[in-house]
């Protein structure tokens, strides 16, 4: 990474001697000599890193670098001294700077902390732009709705969103897109900055559930060897999403049954009973309602989850769906193959239309990506669509 660095040090021959050092490395490098100089050039300029002395006249580094939380946020700040304390070290760190190094003169150690601190800008600037996207991407202003049953599904889940205490249930098809609504219930609520903990139900043991679920203390069975924290501990402050809850036997039922009730469980081997604050989001690909009558599944769970119900309707009972989805997955991957296709051909759209997608929004997203990837121009073309789409139709599932 070729990265901007301010140097500040009122030492002229570390100074320059620094400054030599990393422009060899063909660092954009600018040198300050005092903390007034370097405070005034940021606010012009936004520096990746800033090497700054501790001990210089007029404003100390530590006095600077209180300055630097409100004017240089994003920089990474590596503290030189020849003078280090332990005390002047805690301080330093307490105010955000990345490293403490002691001056030398052959500058030894210097360049690797550097290059360790960039590595570390990077990886920081790519979790927020992460969390950006992945905000971004669950935006409910950015979902398009066409089909009304799909605009009055959008219109539960923005109910759903607003009631950040009240236990949802999601049911449809599989593919149909449950978890994706999860997130975006998640992400435009008064819980969008706790976790989102997820458990799949699908052939997991009693045993497993109830320690990934509650976790466990040390020694509560053989190989427990430190205590572990469960998802309920973990989802505090956020959501929860049990996908596949129909999978659940009836003794697990009966352990969420409980959670549900009082918000109270009790780790594996444990003593305590705790309480948490998270919400909880059940989805299921089978009517829980109808396996309630078959026995195979609790009817206290079920009223339980079913405080706020609604149905995620299969992708062929709303067609005119289809074309705003496959735009949106072209940008999604536009972004992640760093193409940039700017448009679906007509042509490739209507064979998507009529394509029955039994996979439902899941299948038309991995459609669209490996459409993307095999796309050479601007323009997505019906080309390059699977060859089933374009030669033959699938039969629809039995409802």
């Amino acid at each position: 990474m070729q990265a901007s660095i301010f140097v500040t040090d009122d030492e002229p021959a570390l100074r320059n001697a620094i400054v030599k050092r990393l422009a060899r490395r063909q660092h954009r490098v600018r040198a300050f000599q005092s903390g007034d100089e370097l405070l005034a050039a940021v606010e012009q300029d936004f520096p990746d890193l800033i090497l700054l002395d501790l001990k210089m006249p007029g404003m100390t580094g530590i006095e600077v670098l209180e300055a630097l939380r409100t004017k240089a946020r994003d920089a990474v700040v590596i503290i030189l001294t020849a003078y280090g304390t332990v005390e002047d070290a805690v301080e330093a760190m307490k105010l955000g700077a990345y490293d403490f190094l002691i001056k030398t003169v052959d500058l030894e150690g210097v360049e690797p902390v550097i290059d360790r601190a960039l590595e570390y800008l990077l990886l920081r600037r790519r979790v927020a732009y992460a969390a950006e996207y992945d905000a971004d991407q669950y935006a409910l202003a950015r979902l398009v709705a066409s089909s009304a049953s799909m605009k009055n599904l959008l219109a539960q889940v923005r109910d759903a969103a607003q009631n950040p205490k009240t236990t949802v249930l999601l049911m449809g098809e599989t593919g149909a897109g449950k978890e994706f609504l999860t997130r975006v219930i998640h992400h435009n609520g008064a819980r969008a900055k706790g976790p989102f903990v997820k458990i799949n139900c699908t052939a997991i043991s009693p045993e497993l559930f109830e320690r990934e679920l509650f976790g466990y203390e040390r020694e509560a069975f053989a190989g427990a060897e430190r205590r572990k924290l469960g998802l309920l501990e973990q989802a505090e402050t956020g959501t929860l999403f049990v996908d596949e809850v129909c999978d659940l036997n009836l003794a697990m039922q009966a352990k969420l049954s409980g959670v549900l009730q009082d918000r109270s469980f009790r780790r594996v081997g444990g003593t305590e009973d705790m309480t948490g604050d998270f919400r909880v989001i059940a989805a299921s690909s089978r009517d829980l309602k109808q396996e309630v009558t078959a026995g195979r599944f609790r009817e206290d769970l079920y009223y339980r989850l079913n405080v706020l119900a609604f149905r995620v309707p299969p992708l062929r009972n709303g067609v005119e769906d289809i074309a705003p989805l496959s735009k949106r997955f072209m940008v999604k991957f536009g972004m992640e193959l760093g193409k940039e296709v700017v448009e679906i051909d007509p042509a490739a759209i209507a064979i998507l239309e009529r394509y029955p997608f039994p996979g439902n929004v899941r299948e038309l997203q991995n459609v669209i990506e490996r459409a993307m990837i095999l796309c050479k121009g601007r323009i997505l073309i019906s080309g390059d669509l699977p060859w089933e789409l374009r030669g033959a139709t699938a039969p629809a599932p039995v409802a």
